[in-house]
């Protein structure tokens, strides 16, 4: 019965009072760790939804971004492209040339020209046989035919009207490109068919200038009467001048208008002097660029090139061979052995003096040295020696647009001259080491009691490659003699002038 029911004596489990209700010790602490084992599952729980969760593919919001991140992407790897110095990848040529001489000029264009690395057309003025298995041939650009100029007046009595086909290769080099190869084009740089261009030292020059402003770069005549006649303001087209991307633009826009108001001039390069004219864009002179309007030997000119880089040479099929006893084709390849060693150095002078034998030595680097008896001036070495004519082929020293001297005033300084036979690379020494042989030819007897540099058969020139010669202020490199008269060999080293290095007379 309930009312004789046997009370425990154990704790209840619910202790009631006016207080309200409590638990006891083992109950509470059963509850916490509940508590606490449901809120970290849920936690754990809720961190991983969040991690492994993707956005709904259907969020037209979510959609819009995803391209705009791959555009963004696209945009800094082109602004990093921008802001790369320029490269040959950069540079377009296009080269005038004509098919009655195609068959040995473009020798001169296998040369230097070089396919997997540079990009440009031949323009002809009609078809040529293209023989592809030919020794070579694979080195060439593309071959393009120019387009019809009959259209155009001509009214020059004493030129050619091929010179309006060849002004507008500019034009027709910048329409043959589709847009995917516009874009990383900046700059368009024009040459003849017999000219020969140094590439590295092209692209040096042009890393001076912004691709994205209008320039007109070029150099002129060596004949002051050719500047006169045509124009002191004009870069001559066959020794070579570039034109940047935007001002390619803006002149193929007026080229064929400006082109019909100007029927009487003579040439192509006038021509397109006279476009730039229209448009306001006057020519940044570069030394560098070579016509050589001149007739005989290129060697006073190239033993005293000017302090800028060396960028190319024109009319080869002109001017004799550079190094004796050679075809023109055999003496510019020549020439290329010291060009891959130190392109930046190439044809550089220096100056110095044997004063223990009263010599004075001139060093055109990688083309030839000079040995001289008695003492020369620097101011009278860097003058090129007069063993060209002009271009009227008249040895009129007064028609050149630069100073020159005579060969030699004295019988006894008749220059010992020494050309370029081989060159290498020491990598033991880490330097350059260029050998120059004596040219054989009779020279006069002389009279004066001083150390005869007939006894001399080779000249030895170290020198260390210089690439960044060009991004330092100009300035002629120094040369010192270090030995000389054993086995017939003199030493001479070539290099930066050293602090407070001067070259004196005495």
């Amino acid at each position: 019965m309930k009312g004789h029911q046997k009370v425990s004596s154990e704790k209840p489990i619910w202790d009631r009072s006016s207080s309200g209700v409590s638990m006891t010790r083992p109950a509470r602490r059963l509850m916490i760790w509940l508590i606490l084992f449901i809120s970290v599952t849920y936690i754990i729980y809720t961190l991983k939804i969040i991690s492994t969760s993707h956005p709904c593919e259907q969020d037209p919001t979510i959609l819009q971004q995803r391209p705009q991140k791959k555009a963004i992407s696209v945009a800094v790897e082109a602004v990093a492209a921008e802001q790369e110095p320029t490269d040959l990848k950069n540079v377009v040529f296009g080269i005038a040339a004509s098919s009655k001489l195609w068959k040995h000029r473009k020798e001169y264009i296998k040369i230097w020209y070089k396919p997997k690395k540079m990009r440009g057309y031949v323009w002809l003025d009609k078809e040529v046989k293209i023989e592809s298995d030919a020794a070579g041939e694979q080195n060439l650009p593309p071959v393009k035919i120019s387009g019809d100029t009959a259209s155009f007046p001509y009214t020059n009595k004493k030129g050619h009207r091929s010179a309006i086909r060849i002004s507008r290769i500019v034009s027709e080099t910048l329409m043959s490109l589709d847009s995917d190869s516009r874009k990383n084009v900046r700059w368009f740089v024009m040459g003849d068919d017999d000219t020969v261009f140094v590439t590295e030292n092209l692209i040096r020059v042009l890393r001076k200038y912004d691709h994205e402003q209008m320039y007109y770069i070029g150099s002129l005549s060596e004949s002051h009467l050719q500047n006169i006649f045509f124009s002191y303001g004009m870069a001559y087209g066959g020794g070579g001048f570039a034109i940047s991307y935007p001002l390619a633009v803006a002149l193929s826009k007026i080229q064929d208008r400006c082109i019909k108001r100007y029927p009487a001039l003579y040439g192509s390069d006038d021509r397109m002097q006279a476009c730039m004219a229209e448009l306001g864009v006057p020519l940044t002179k570069e030394q560098g660029f070579h016509q050589y309007d001149v007739h005989g030997n290129l060697f006073g000119l190239l033993a005293a090139h000017p302090v800028t880089p060396f960028v190319s040479m024109h009319h080869l099929d002109v001017v004799e061979p550079i190094f004796p006893n050679m075809t023109r084709v055999r003496a510019i390849k020549k020439l290329t052995t010291p060009m891959k060693l130190d392109s930046a150095a190439l044809l550089q002078q220096s100056i110095c003096y044997d004063k223990s034998k009263s010599w004075t030595i001139s060093v055109s680097w990688g083309y030839a040295v000079q040995v001289f008896r008695g003492s020369f001036s620097p101011r009278e070495m860097e003058m090129p020696s007069r063993t060209f004519l002009n271009w009227y082929k008249k040895a009129d020293y007064t028609a050149y647009a630069f100073n020159t001297r005579p060969v030699s005033r004295n019988a006894c300084q008749k220059p010992f001259v020494f050309y370029m036979s081989n060159a290498k690379f020491d990598q033991e020494l880490n330097t350059t080491v260029s050998e120059y042989t004596r040219h054989q030819v009779r020279h006069p007897a002389c009279g004066w009691e001083m150390a005869n540099p007939e006894e001399i058969n080779t000249i030895v020139v170290y020198k260390k490659p210089d690439p960044h010669l060009w991004d330092r202020s100009p300035r002629r490199n120094c040369c010192t003699v270090l030995q000389t008269m054993r086995n017939n060999t003199l030493w001479i080293n070539v290099g930066v002038c050293k602090a407070g290095e001067v070259t004196e007379v005495k």
